[in-house]
C-alpha cells in the first residue's frame, strides 16, 4: 500500500463529508459544500492523502490551511485534517499536516482542537505549536471545548 498526497479537489468532496460524518458525528461535520466553499477560496490550501490498492484509489485523509490577512506577513490558520479511522496511526495525519506547514513557509500557524483528543493533541506539540488559550463551548452542536494552539514563526 502505498499512500500519496496531493491536490484535494471538488471532486473529492462528497467523500470528504463521508469522512466527516464519521469522525466528526456530534461536531457539525461539514458537508460536501463546505469543503467546495474551502476549496474555491483563493487564500487556502487543501491537500488529500490517497491509497492505491491494486488500481484502486481512494481519499484516506484531508488537510486543509487559510492564509490570513491582505499583506505579509502573513499567518495561517488550519481549518481541517481528517483520517479515515482505518488509516489512523499510520502517519497520514502527520504528512498531511507537514504539507500545511510546508505551504505556510516557517509563518506563524493557529489552529483549534478539541481539548479531548489526545493523539491530535500531540501529534501538533510534536511539531511545535503550543497551548494558547481555551474556548469554551467552541463545537457548538456538542458544546466541547477546544485548546487554541500556536505554532511560532520560524
Amino acid at each position: 500500500m502505498t499512500i500519496t498526497i496531493g491536490a484535494l479537489t471538488a471532486a473529492d468532496a462528497g467523500r470528504c463529508a463521508q469522512l466527516e460524518a464519521v469522525l466528526f458525528p456530534g461536531d457539525d461535520p461539514w458537508p460536501a459544500g463546505a469543503f467546495v466553499r474551502e476549496l474555491a477560496a483563493a487564500h487556502n490550501h487543501c491537500v488529500a492523502a490517497r491509497i492505491n490498492v491494486d488500481g484502486a484509489v481512494t481519499l484516506v485523509g484531508y488537510a486543509g490551511i487559510s492564509r490570513l490577512g491582505r499583506t505579509p506577513p502573513f499567518e495561517y490558520e488550519v481549518h481541517t485534517i481528517g483520517v479515515d479511522p482505518a488509516y489512523q496511526g499510520r502517519g497520514v495525519g502527520r504528512r498531511l499536516l507537514d504539507e500545511l506547514l510546508k505551504f505556510a513557509a516557517g509563518a506563524v500557524v493557529h489552529l483549534e482542537v478539541r481539548t479531548d483528543n489526545a493523539p491530535a493533541i500531540a501529534l501538533y506539540r510534536s511539531v511545535g505549536f503550543a497551548q494558547v488559550g481555551l474556548r469554551r463551548r467552541y463545537y457548538r452542536v456538542s458544546g466541547a471545548d477546544a485548546y487554541t494552539m500556536r505554532r511560532s514563526a520560524l
